[in-house]
């Protein structure tokens, strides 16, 4: 049934994680076609329609989901709104209880319906747009989705219950959008995927990651490319004989190990085990010796005894790794780890030993920035605050990653450009500099 919006504008809510904003920026394109104002995580705003974007990943993303909606539903009993819609992945998933327990949204859409909502909001679907974007994210980079889905089999994951199988995105229209981001001013690709190693075995049966970089880095006017969620089990090495080639691929890659207890890593159905961890990390580092790894962790998950443990403590004291996130075990409902195993490990116990990992790489991070002192890097400039423009080295992905902090008095720097930045000081995860 199509609605007829009270007002011209609609404000879309975009919780979780960068694939999420590619979706939000698709639809917000669509809804701008069709003449209409739209607002993107703003504050406050004038429309009177919330469309939200949800996250039903790990527990506290489907607690802020949840939180959201209802947040939005009060402004509309207390007639600040007209319509309240919610999409994604927390709707995917959970659509039919949402309806029992939230009642008072206009509809669910999950995360394909795209058309759905277009033709819900009473407006035309542009098939002819359907590869631009309304950029969210800083003007001069976007993030570059070249799959939907997961084949992967990982015990903790609802990923593939929410997306679907792998689906890779053909090459041709990756390059259509890559060229179309460049056209408007965008300097960085950041690919992002479930799992970019399986690019292309949907198409052509093989990992075509590679060739992929090679031709992205041909596009005209992209001189970063960033690649995260790289899946190291069956890791197509030729990726990094391609960094190697290529001035404008990043010399970073996220990787995410998950554990490298061998007993945790078979429950977790990860494919891959210690000794392949290790051997994967050293031929990467041999072969581009300056390369930002960034990896993340999981603690708590079933099993995990305290010598599994102070194994994963020791790979994390070993391998340092540039850049570390860490998760607790999140059971989710219907994933293999749900129905297999008892969620064991207390929440406090999972917190201390994340917390402990976490400072280990504090103290990790910091001895790596101090290295940098007296160097310089290349630096792009994101933003500034009150005090300082923010930029970020090669080794760098925005939101996430160390900032280079460079004071506003020194000299009038410009938003999206490069600068050569000498460091001068470090913090555990911050860098000070001057342009040089």
């Amino acid at each position: 049934m199509q609605r007829k919006l009270s007002h011209k504008s609609i404000h879309v809510v975009t919780l979780g994680c960068s694939k999420n904003l590619v979706d939000s920026e698709v639809l917000l394109r669509q809804i701008e076609a069709n003449g209409l104002t739209v607002y993107h995580n703003a504050d406050s705003c004038d429309a009177r329609t919330v469309i939200i974007n949800t996250c039903g990943f790990i527990r506290d993303a489907k607690q802020e989901s949840i939180d959201t909606i209802l947040r939005f539903i009060r402004a509309r009993e207390e007639g600040l709104l007209d319509h309240v819609f919610v999409m994604g992945c927390l709707s995917e998933r959970y659509k039919k209880e949402l309806e029992h327990e939230i009642p008072d949204v206009d509809k669910y859409f999950g995360v394909n319906d795209l058309g759905e909502i277009i033709k819900t909001l009473g407006l035309d679907l542009k098939h002819a747009l359907l590869g631009e974007r309304y950029l969210t994210t800083p003007a001069h980079y976007a993030f570059l989705k070249i799959s939907e889905g997961c084949d992967r089999k990982c015990a903790f994951c609802a990923i593939p219950l929410i997306r679907g199988r792998h689906r890779s995105v053909p090459p041709e229209m990756l390059l259509q959008q890559a060229g179309y981001l460049a056209g408007r001013g965008v300097k960085e690709l950041i690919l992002i995927a479930q799992d970019l190693t399986w690019y292309g075995i949907d198409l052509n049966k093989r990992q075509m990651l590679p060739e992929l970089l090679r031709d992205l880095s041909e596009v005209k006017g992209i001189e970063w490319i960033r690649l995260h969620y790289a899946y190291p089990a069956k890791f197509p090495r030729e990726v990094i004989q391609v960094m190697k080639e290529r001035e404008n691929i990043c010399r970073y890659l996220d990787i995410p190990f998950q554990h490298n207890y061998d007993a945790v890593l078979r429950k977790m159905n990860r494919g891959h085990n210690q000794q392949q961890n290790l051997e994967l990390i050293d031929f990467i580092r041999r072969e581009i010796p300056d390369i930002t790894l960034r990896t993340t962790l999981i603690t708590g998950f079933p099993g995990e005894t305290e010598k599994a443990y102070s194994v994963l403590r020791e790979f994390v004291e070993q391998v340092q790794f540039d850049r570390l996130g860490v998760f607790t075990y999140s059971e989710e409902e219907n994933t293999p780890a749900a129905q297999k195993y008892s969620d064991s490990i207390p929440e406090k116990t999972k917190h201390e030993r994340a917390d402990e990992l976490m400072d280990i790489q504090q103290g990790i991070s910091t001895m790596l920035n101090n290295r940098k002192i007296g160097k310089s890097f290349k630096v792009l400039i994101d933003t500034k605050d009150s005090e300082y423009y923010l930029g970020r080295t090669e080794g760098d992905s925005p939101e996430i990653d160390n900032e280079v902090l460079l004071p506003l008095n020194a000299r009038p720097l410009a938003e999206g450009q490069f600068y050569t930045v000498k460091i001068t000081g470090a913090e555990a995860f911050d860098l000070m500099g001057e342009v040089i």
